[in-house]
């Protein structure tokens, strides 16, 4: 059995649109190795354009894992994530040193370095009820509902994502017991090194970033993406930022001006509570985007480091 305390795993957080996609190309041919994404919405092949998912060309550059790896389809929780992401590290620790983590869902990234309690399956009619709430009456009653059962996760979470919000009720209304207890408290052991790198910048800069990202998004097609997924509408990956939006727009509640300028506002709010939800992992070091140098540096640092223990 490979002895897993001499390996490492980089891992990369930080908000949308920041710049972490490139760096884990970077390090993973740096260190001729693998990136395993932690970007819960870009496991599924039908969602493309709206998750900002690496090119073909950065996806043929390096060996990627839980990129189109799933259908809208398919029920795949974070519980099961964790299952398959172990897993496969550990298969490539095989043949490996150093591989490679990115991500901004808080919530997988933790499945993968700290542990998730085994969250229960929702009870039959749970989930479709709480769809049937967010198309007929929106998200707001939702939010409202998550607000009174579990104030500590709705203070964590972007509570524009119905998403995270229909998966915390649903395990909430099941047990009665709040999401946010049946998440682990203590970080769970984990036998290889994590070296935890955070991209961020001012928020003017990063503003902007996310902005241009999403113009980008409507010039490479979105808007037919999302009109080819409408009939998906009520999947779980579906009810998230940049595709919500416009199946408003599509349902003749917004033009579709409107739905782009709420695409940005969301994205913007999601990218301030990745912020809040990160930061709070003192291990976690933080980096411009730009300063190859420094976050060399700390990597190479690290790692002779676990070298010697």
């Amino acid at each position: 059995m490979t002895d897993l305390s001499s390996k490492n795993l980089i891992c990369i957080v930080g908000p949308t649109g920041i710049g972490k996609t490139a760096l884990a190309i970077e390090l993973a041919k740096r260190y001729k190795t693998d990136v395993i994404s932690a970007d819960s919405r870009q496991f599924y092949r039908e969602m493309n354009i709206g998750t900002a998912k690496p090119n073909l060309k950065e996806l043929q550059s390096v060996p990627h894992h839980f990129v189109n790896s799933h259908s809208i389809h398919d029920n795949y929780s974070v519980g099961d994530y964790e299952r398959d992401a172990l897993k496969c590290i550990h298969n490539l620790f095989e043949t490996n040193d150093t591989l490679i983590l990115v991500g901004g869902s808080g919530l997988f990234v933790n499945a993968v370095c700290k542990g998730l309690d085994n969250l229960p399956k929702p009870a039959p009619g749970i989930r479709e009820n709480l769809v049937r709430i967010l198309h007929e009456d929106g998200i707001f009653p939702l939010q409202d509902l998550l607000k009174r059962v579990d104030t500590t996760y709705y203070k964590e979470v972007d509570i524009n994502n119905p998403q995270r919000i229909i998966r915390a009720l649903e395990v909430f209304e099941t047990t009665q017991i709040p999401f946010s207890i049946w998440r682990k408290k203590e970080a769970g052991l984990r036998k290889f090194n994590i070296i935890s790198l955070g991209l961020n910048t001012n928020r003017e800069d990063l503003y902007n970033r996310i902005n241009h990202r999403v113009d980008l998004m409507i010039e490479q097609g979105l808007l037919n993406e999302v009109k080819e997924l409408y009939p998906y509408r009520d999947k779980t990956p579906l009810l998230s930022v940049g595709y919500t939006e416009i199946f408003d727009h599509l349902e003749n509640k917004s033009s579709l001006e409107e739905a782009i300028e709420k695409i940005k506002q969301n994205t913007r709010r999601y990218a301030k509570r990745q912020l809040t939800w990160f930061k709070k992992d003192e291990n976690t070091a933080w980096f411009e985007p730009n300063d190859s140098k420094a976050i060399s540096d700390y990597i190479e640092l690290k790692l002779k480091n676990n070298s010697r223990n």
